[in-house]
């Protein structure tokens, strides 16, 4: 016990900083066939909108952000706009602006989308910036994927109130999470912790399809999604976000930064959420929504000095309460009180600390090392009905990346190893389950680069897990411009993780039926193969993006949750078989005229497992998924307009043919539609936004199985496959100094 206290003090004390560094630059205007530098010129970056001006000499110097993908927009009046897409380790560019008076007649409209596929990253990477986030309320990273195409999100069960999130038709198991390229919201938190994540502390999101680097571990099968929260060095002074609906949600964020001293800086995250109004609108006797109160705190501090040296270290704690289950709940009271009342109580408590460090060496041009450590302690206490689950886990992440080039900057290769340690404590009823995961793994990954044409990024890792021994996992990711318009990329890849059923599952406790593990259960373990194509058409004086992408995940083990052999159970085993998913999806990106972007996409989904000897679809997939959006901003800016609409397939439910006839539900859900739309109102310091989600007040019939009867043998709440609750009117206020 010495040991690891003395591990969580050194983790506050230790870092890394990733690799963030300078750029610098020279600005230059073009007239009459000299290059003349220009003073004053305005540099900053479009993600975040942080800048500088250039100096007498035309030069600059600004602190590189972290995303893989950066744009940086050079202005200056009289002269052409420019937008760079910066490579990571850059550090020197130079820019010509060409003279408004030299353009010829037609001019080409400079047109950034609020998301975006990432041009340079070798590994297919979507960036959703802190634009694309205030379409919708955005209140966590559960509700920021509503205009996205590539992330479906759905609903655990129809009473706790959980998300969960599907890429390329599997569960958000098989999707590293990650915040700031450390892992995060795994276990224990997988369940409710896209909640834990305020949408207003983001400054951005990365999706990345298929499989990831193998820097960030081995874990990622379908995909990762990153999260980059806001930084001190480039936040506001001060922001508050407050929202309410008609439904009794309530919601405050504020968030501030202060430069305490020429290298030191400091922000503060605040966060609370409320929801207190007991709703039954189909009658079952059962809340549709939970009552939820959550509180959680951030705070950040970077240092960036003269000095090749970059510091980041922070803290998070957060308190939530869920209460749900039949209307008539009291959670003050044990269920020996009310025995024929069924309540659900889930109190959590979690606490995160990080700590980066990261050095450029000046003698050597791009060679950098950077240290991370990350600890989080999770602990949940629930009550479903007669059910009881209480969890515990710790754990802690350290990695070390060494980066540097061979020769020359076409050739460059990144090394390290790292460290990860879980300790699982877990009791269900009167079972126990205890389980301490130890993995250290090193790693390397070489990039080829043919500037403008081709990019090779190949790299392997050695991993021993302390219960399922040695494991190599290799990674390859290729990127091909046949042209400047056109992006092709393929990328295949092994990942692994070790399931933890009861977490990952939690869904399975509001029910009745009795929980089965057959075996021991293995590792899973995936391939991940994937192409796509990125072309960017002019159409007239203004550019059309299209994006066509195939990737197939297949199992060699996987733990299968069964719930078809047996009405009255549910079973766990090793994959005795095929299991694999493959999801093919189309995506349109267009600005038609002035200040209105469209997006249109549609995915298809083929997703199956061999279910006690069958192959059979999986449930709660949908076959198919379309999305429309449509953004249209008045002249300056001052009015936003955003629609969003979804067409949602049909899925395959769990077979309840065994379930007396009142019990039963089909083989398959209905196909059916969402709209979600909002108008923002934007003033100087200030902007005010009203919206609706699910328009058409659409809901599924009857989304709890034996609602009557829940301390029977057939209840039943995890057959969701579309919303429980109905229109829901939202408005908000954000405040920016």
């Amino acid at each position: 016990m010495k040991q690891l206290i003395l591990s969580l003090l050194l983790l506050i004390i230790m870092s890394f900083a990733g690799s963030a560094q300078k750029l610098s630059g020279t600005v230059y205007g073009m007239q009459d066939d000299k290059k003349n530098p220009l003073p004053g010129a305005n540099v900053y970056w479009l993600e975040n909108m942080t800048g500088i001006a250039t100096d007498l000499q035309g030069r600059f110097e600004i602190q590189a952000p972290v995303q893989d993908s950066s744009k940086l927009v050079i202005s200056f009046v009289g002269y052409q706009n420019d937008t760079l897409s910066i490579l990571p380790g850059q550090k020197e560019v130079e820019v010509v602006l060409a003279a408004v008076a030299n353009l010829a007649e037609t001019v080409i409209t400079g047109w950034q989308p609020d998301r975006f596929v990432s041009r340079m990253n070798p590994i297919s990477t979507e960036v959703i910036t802190s634009k694309e986030l205030l379409k919708a309320a955005c209140c966590n990273l559960s509700e920021s994927f509503e205009t996205n195409a590539s992330v479906d999100v759905n609903y655990a069960d129809a009473v706790s109130g959980a998300k969960t999130i599907q890429l390329l038709g599997l569960a958000g198991t098989y999707t590293q999470m990650m915040s700031e390229n450390f892992p995060n919201l795994r276990g224990l938190a997988s369940t409710y912790g896209l909640s834990y994540v305020p949408g207003p502390w983001m400054e951005s999101i990365q999706v990345s399809k298929g499989a990831s680097s193998v820097m960030n571990g081995f874990e990622s099968i379908t995909g990762q999604i990153n999260v980059e929260y806001k930084k001190p060095s480039n936040s506001e002074k001060f922001y508050l976000n407050v929202f309410g609906d008609h439904m009794g949600r309530v919601e405050a964020n504020a968030n501030g930064a202060v430069k305490v001293s020429d290298h030191w800086s400091t922000a503060l995250f605040g966060h609370y959420d409320e929801r207190f109004i007991r709703e039954d609108m189909n009658h079952d006797s059962f809340m549709d929504q939970p009552l939820v109160r959550q509180i959680s705190f951030f705070n950040r501090w970077e240092y960036q000095g003269h000095k090749p040296w970059h510091i980041q270290f922070g803290g998070k704690v957060l308190d939530e309460e869920r209460i749900s289950g039949q209307m008539d709940f009291d959670p003050s009271l044990s269920h020996e009180e009310q025995p024929d009342i069924y309540g659900i109580r889930i109190d959590t408590r979690r606490y995160e600390a990080f700590a980066k460090i990261g050095r450029v060496f000046e003698q050597r041009h791009e060679t950098s090392f950077g240290f991370i450590n990350s600890f989080s302690y999770h602990d949940q206490q629930n009550l479903f009905g007669m059910n009881e689950y209480t969890g515990n886990q710790v754990s802690w992440h350290t990695n070390f990346i060494f980066s540097t080039f061979i020769r020359t900057h076409d050739h460059r290769i990144n090394a390290g190893w790292s460290l990860n340690y879980d300790d699982y404590d877990e009791m269900f009823n009167d079972s126990t389950f205890l389980s301490k995961e130890t993995v250290p793994g090193i790693f390397a990954e070489y990039t080829f680069t043919i500037p403008e044409k081709m990019t090779v990024l190949a790299g392997a890792r050695l991993d021993h897990h302390s219960q399922f021994g040695t494991f190599l996992t290799p990674r390859l990711h290729i990127k091909y411009h046949p042209d400047e318009h056109t992006t092709l990329r393929l990328s295949a890849g092994k990942g692994s993780r070790t399931a933890h059923i009861f977490p990952e599952n939690m869904a399975i406790l509001v029910s009745s039926r009795q929980v089965v593990i057959r075996e021991a259960l293995d590792r899973e373990v995936a391939w991940n193969f994937g192409l796509s194509a990125t072309r960017h058409i002019e159409v007239g004086k203004r550019e059309l993006s299209l994006s066509v992408d195939y990737y197939r995940t297949e199992f060699t083990n996987q733990v299968i949750m069964d719930m078809d052999t047996d009405q009255q159970h549910i079973f766990f085993y090793n994959l005795k078989g095929k299991s694999y998913s493959n999801s093919f999806q189309a995506e349109v990106s267009a600005n038609p005229v002035d200040r209105l972007d469209l997006v249109i996409a549609f995915r298809l989904n083929d997703v199956k497992a061999t279910y006690d000897g069958e192959l059979m679809r999986k449930p709660l997939v949908n076959r198919y998924k379309g999305l429309f959006t449509a953004t249209y901003k008045t002249k300056l800016n001052r009015w936003q307009f955003d629609c969003t609409t979804q067409l949602n397939g049909d899925s395959r439910l769990s077979d309840t043919y065994s379930n007396p006839e009142k019990y039963r539900r089909p083989e398959s859900s209905p196909v059916y539609v969402i709209l979600n739309a909002q108008v923002s109102k934007f003033f100087r310091k200030w902007d005010f936004y009203l919206g609706v989600e699910n328009l058409t007040g659409y809901t599924q019939d009857d989304p709890i199985i034996a609602a009557d009867d829940p301390f029977g043998d057939y209840f039943d709440a995890t057959q969701v496959w579309g919303p429980v609750v109905g229109r829901k009117f939202y408005a908000g206020i954000r405040v920016k100094l």
